[in-house]
């Protein structure tokens, strides 16, 4: 679904308020994030030769993150993004450098995997945090309602584009140089652009402690757990997704190809995203979740039959369609469910549900293709989107999602990556 004159003319309009390039800031600070997972991954495993010591410093960077995103997601909320997102900037840029120097000198896997750890801690969310920032800048206007559609729509778009490019980047620089030099571009973006990123004009000042008011309370409400739950059946179907076009074609005697198909998925996804904007208002949020839940349902099914390298490549494309119009509407239905001062926290834990399930999803899957074969994986896949339908077919009412206060009443007529992980 190509984007329309009327989607160009909205995204023109979110642009200038925006301004050109704080968008474009936020769009590289958050590529760091895509880049490092796939490159700690090449790099400890051309470093070491081993597989399993790879996993292990990578998946402690995915841990790390998953734990962190959420406190840094409350602080920057509490105090204001410009502190935080400027101190997270400088710890992750130097603590992947400090990772990229244990590694190319034979430091003990021991340390490598604290560093990798700290460097998921410190991830600066440049993500959750420039969406909650796009949110608090159209507030307020005559047509916040149509620009809070076309910021969530752009925004989920750029994750995608950033969650589609940054491997690629990466594995292209580690195949025709090195790993290591992929990691410290990743250390180069975080810092550089984390700081344009925190000390513009417009990152908000923070609420301060909560002294008993609204937005005091535990953030996590029934339908807060909810949108949780979608975006963990999100993850997981990131997950086995990855594990099974990973196991297919490295059965298929193609291996190389997993990550060019795999990324066939971001970018099905971003160019639907884009199209989400022209989304009417009078399709509300919670039908939009059911529909989207069961377009994910469908879409995953033509994986299980695929059995080359063009019909799983089909598959991956038609399930990627499916993944911004879910992600983008879980994004608005968070919007209008939680308090302003508690947004950047509430992206976060979104984010790090997905993170965690999408960690599960490739173990839990790959295990299943060790065992049944390159197919198996895409099992789970199916049953992590029928799990989000039918979650969304019972639960997803106008009730149930309802605004957190007055300034919140205006639900956004289209909804925004993804996700995946902030990285």
């Amino acid at each position: 679904m190509p984007p329309t004159n009327g989607t160009i003319a909205r995204f023109r309009e979110l642009l200038s308020v925006l301004g050109p390039w704080l968008p474009a800031v936020a769009f590289l600070g958050r590529m760091p994030a895509a880049m490092c997972p796939i490159g700690t991954l090449l790099l400890v495993g051309a470093e070491t030769g081993s597989v399993g010591d790879a996993a292990l410093v990578s998946g402690a960077l995915a841990l790390g993150e998953a734990t962190g995103g959420p406190f840094v997601g409350r602080l920057a909320d509490r105090r204001g993004q410009r502190t935080v997102v400027l101190t997270a900037s400088l710890v992750n840029a130097t603590a992947i450098l400090a990772l990229v120097a244990a590694a190319v000198t034979d430091r003990p896997v021991a340390l490598q995997t604290l560093l990798a750890a700290v460097v998921g801690l410190a991830v600066p969310q440049v993500g959750p945090l420039a969406r909650g920032r796009w949110l608090s800048m159209v507030k307020g206007r005559p047509d916040e309602e149509r620009l809070i559609g076309s910021a969530l729509s752009f925004d989920g778009t750029t994750d995608e584009v950033s969650f589609t490019l940054g491997p690629a980047v990466t594995g292209v620089l580690a195949t025709l140089v090195a790993p290591a030099p992929a990691m410290v571009l990743a250390a180069v973006l975080v810092g550089v652009c984390g700081t344009l990123f925190a000390v513009h004009p417009s990152a908000p000042a923070g609420s301060g402690p909560p002294a008993g008011g609204r937005g005091s309370g535990s953030l996590m409400t029934p339908a807060l757990a909810l949108l949780l739950c979608s975006m963990a059946m999100q993850g997981l179907l990131f997950g086995s997704v990855q594990a099974g076009v990973s196991a297919t074609a490295a059965h298929l005697g193609s291996p190389g190809a997993a990550g060019l198909i795999y990324a066939l998925l971001g970018g099905a996804s971003a160019l639907v995203g884009i199209a989400t904007a022209a989304v009417p208002a009078r399709i509300g949020l919670p039908l939009r979740l059911r529909l989207a839940t069961c377009a994910l349902l469908v879409t995953s099914l033509p994986l299980l039959p695929a059995d080359s390298m063009v019909s799983i490549a089909l598959a991956v494309s038609l399930v990627g369609a499916a993944v911004a119009p879910h992600l983008i509407t879980v994004f608005g239905l968070t919007e209008r469910i939680v308090a302003r001062e508690r947004i950047g926290e509430a992206m976060a834990m979104l984010v790090s549900s997905v993170l965690v399930a999408q960690s599960v999803g490739v173990i839990f899957a790959g295990r299943l293709a060790d065992a049944y074969g390159p197919g198996a994986p895409f099992v789970v896949s199916c049953a992590a989107t029928a799990t989000a339908a039918l979650v969304a077919a019972a639960t997803a009412t106008s009730g149930r999602y309802r605004p957190a206060g007055a300034q919140f009443l205006t639900p956004p007529p289209a909804s925004s990556p993804q996700g995946r992980p902030e990285c």
